[in-house]
Order: structure tokens, then sequence, then C-alpha cells
């Protein structure tokens, strides 16, 4: 039996400090309401996209099956929960779909990001000198670079702006990852500015390990700790910044994958004729998406902020055994002893 219990309690143990558990332990009131209802919001968002093909009853470019053409602008009915589009599109469908060209930018956007910011942060913050220098002057710069404009232009260069699924993920993927290249750049090198000058860092050095080993080893372990507040945060703008290309006429054609951006676009004429089915569902869909990835990144940015947890304290009483002012212990029901 004592076998048994050994054993049980470090994997009870573990499961609490998963990344999401951890979280959710620890916050409390309305931050875990926000928390879970992003979570929520977000694990729908990728299940949907990751089961695309079981969940849509149609194809995103099909018009027609064995009773015929499906029709424009039919309304919601058995056959089409959510009606049709002014192309002869099933619009549940096309909002299904479009969550996996949704996921697909920001994993591509975000991956490649990180990958080229934090490698320039960590480069330019352990070296420092000239290279650095130009660095933060070009990372700078881009800011002065909107990100629609940005995914425009590089929609452009790509396809001409009739973009394919391919040319349309990797125009707004390439821009995204342009403007976000200089935050994880920033984070990643004011980490390692500071990293660089510890004990620890100082005692790798003396016993000859090279500047790359100290980067992977030492370095970037502790630099990177932040950066999943960032990326849920960037997630979110990404979509966006795909949904301005679609709205725009730059983004992926209707018969090249499903994106909301576009529907919203082609839905205009008909809200004046009181024909809604056609723009509210890819609408929502983007609001949802989004608000749930930034109920997620403000929650955990507030409960990796110490000042904002320190407020958990003070919001009931200390916990059994803490000590107060003048020695007096705290007992099992919160009264001092």
């Amino acid at each position: 039996m004592a076998t048994a219990t050994t054993v049980a309690t470090p994997t009870r143990k573990t499961w609490r400090r998963l990344p999401i558990v951890k979280q959710v332990r620890q916050s409390v009131g309305l931050q875990r309401g926000m928390l879970l209802a992003g979570l929520v919001l977000t694990g729908v968002f990728v299940l949907t996209a990751v089961f695309a093909p079981l969940l849509a009853p149609y194809e995103y470019d099909q018009l027609r099956d064995a009773a015929g053409p499906f029709g424009a602008q039919a309304h919601p009915s058995g056959n089409h929960l959510l009606g049709t589009t002014v192309g002869g599109y099933d619009v549940l469908s096309r909002v299904i779909w479009g969550t996996r060209t949704a996921l697909a930018v920001i994993v591509i956007a975000v991956l490649l990001s990180i990958v080229a910011g934090v490698l320039l942060g960590l480069v330019s913050g352990y070296f420092g000198g000239w290279l650095d220098r130009v660095l933060v002057v070009v990372c700078d710069a881009v800011y002065a670079f909107p990100s629609l404009l940005l995914a425009i232009i590089v929609a452009i260069v790509i396809s001409g702006g009739q973009s394919s699924l391919i040319g349309g993920v990797m125009a707004a993927a390439i821009s995204i990852t342009v403007v976000f290249i200089p935050q994880y750049f920033r984070v990643v090198r004011a980490e390692t500015v500071r990293i660089k000058s510890e004990a620890f860092v100082e005692s790798a050095r003396v016993i000859g390990a090279s500047n790359w080993r100290i980067m992977v080893r030492h370095v970037l372990r502790n630099a990177t700790r932040t950066l999943p507040l960032i990326l849920t945060l960037n997630a979110s703008e990404a979509i966006l910044t795909l949904a301005g290309l679609g709205f725009l006429g730059f983004g992926i054609q209707p018969t090249a994958a499903a994106e909301w951006g576009f529907d919203l676009k082609q839905s205009l004429a008909d809200v004046s004729s009181g024909i809604w089915w056609t723009s509210i569902p890819p609408g929502v869909a983007i609001v949802l998406t989004v608000l749930g990835l930034t109920l997620v990144g403000e929650s955990l940015n507030d409960l990796a902020d110490p000042r904002l947890r320190s407020r958990r304290a003070a919001d009931g009483p200390p916990p059994a055994g803490t000590v107060e002012p003048g020695g007096a212990v705290v007992n099992s029901a919160g009264y001092v002893a």
C-alpha cells in the first residue's frame, strides 16, 4: 500500500504542473472565467479546423449535389443550415473550412517569426557591438510598416493579388512574420543582455564552453519563458490580417480555399437587401476566434505579472500557517492564533 501511494502522488502532482492546468489553478474569480472562456473558444477553433472534413456538410468549393445546383443566396433550410452565398456556396461549409485556412496562417507565421526573432535576438544580445546596433535599428524601422499594407505588397509580389491556397497563406504568413519578428527580437535580446552577465554564464565561459553552447544550453532556455504570452496575442493579429487581405480582394480565391475575409467582401451587397446569412456567420467566426485568442493571451499575461498575482492574496484570508506581523500564526480556519 505504501508503495502504491508513493507512485501515485508524483503522478497527481505532475499533471497539475502542465502549462495550461497550472495557469487555470493559479487564476481566480473573473480572471479564471476569462481564461476558461478563451480556452474554450480557442479549443473549438482548433478542433473545428482539425475535423473540418467531418464537420462540413459540403466541400468549400461545392456548388451542387445529387439534387442539383445549390442556388445563389438561398434561405437557411434543412439542406443548408446557414443558407448559400451569392456565388452559390454553402455558408456553413465555408465557415468550417475557413478555420483550416486561418489555422495554417497562424502556425506558419508564428513559427517563422519565432525562429527568426529568437535567433536574431539571441545573437544580437549576446555579441552586442555594431551587429546589435544594426539589428535594433532595422527592427525599429519595421514598425513603420503597417501589417496589412505589408501583407498587400507581399501578396502582389507573390501571386499578383490573385492567390491560390499556398500563395495566399504564404503571403499573409510572410507579411505577418516580418511584422512580428521585432517583437520576439526585442524580448529575447533584452533577456539575453541580462542573462549573459549572470554567474552561471561566466562559469560556463571559465570551463571553456563555446559561445554557441552557452547561447543554446544556458541563455536560450532562460530567455524564452515569456514567448507563449506574445504568441497567443500575435495569433489573433494574424487572423485579422488574413481577413483584411481577403476583404480587400488580395486574399485567397474561393475555388482555392475558404477564407472568411473574402466571404465578407462578397456579402457586402447582400446586407442592404436584407440577406443576413451570408455576412453574419463569417463575421461571427472572426470575432469569436480573435476574442478567444485574446482572452487567453491577456489572462496568461496577467498571471505572469507578479504585481497582478499579488492582488489575489489581498482578496481573501492568508493561508494556514502564515506568520503575521508580531509573530501571530494563522490557523486552518483563517483566524490569527
